[in-house]
């Protein structure tokens, strides 16, 4: 587990309790030989917080300018894309996804992490766009920090289920 992970699953715990809600974030064991679906997932009966959650840190003090569809994302053994085997996943599932994107700024600028709703990142993808800058990943919500910790609220996030666009 990275270390944006494990804030994040602590974080959404933390608002859980805070706000007395019946849910549980967490974050599956990976196995060598098996497909992990994504990074956290939210479990509760309040669809605003049932998520999944793929994550994703880019080293922008490093020089990285954009997440790549092609190298930060896999693609199994029959083909098929980490984007496409998460967003079947989050469709069977009916969980809201987003991609939480974690730039990492360099010592002494701290770090900066963003929810991409799925969809947006699903049509992205599919227009075959090849990235997304770190200017577009600045676009959507900020995960805004409070110490080592992340500011959670879920509702600032602005994504709907698959099925809810069909309603």
């Amino acid at each position: 587990m990275t270390e944006f992970e494990r804030v994040l699953v602590n974080s959404f715990n933390s608002y859980i309790e805070e706000k007395g809600i019946r849910a549980i974030s967490y974050r599956l064991k990976q196995h060598r030989f098996t497909a992990q679906f994504l990074d956290v997932l939210v479990d509760s009966l309040d669809p605003d917080l049932y998520l999944g959650i793929e994550c994703k840190s880019i080293s922008v003090d490093k020089g990285a300018t954009a997440l790549y569809f092609s190298q930060h994302f896999t693609v199994d053994k029959k083909g098929v894309h980490q984007i496409d085997r998460i967003s079947d996943y989050l469709n069977k599932s009916g969980r809201r996804g987003f991609l939480a994107v974690e730039l990492r700024l360099g010592m002494g600028h701290g770090r900066e992490a963003y929810m991409v709703p799925w969809e947006e990142l699903e049509k992205n993808y599919h227009t075959e766009s090849l990235k997304l800058t770190v200017q577009e990943i600045r676009n959507f919500p900020e995960i805004k920090r409070d110490g080592k910790d992340y500011i959670i609220n879920p509702k600032e996030w602005g994504s709907k289920n698959h099925w809810e666009k069909d309603s």
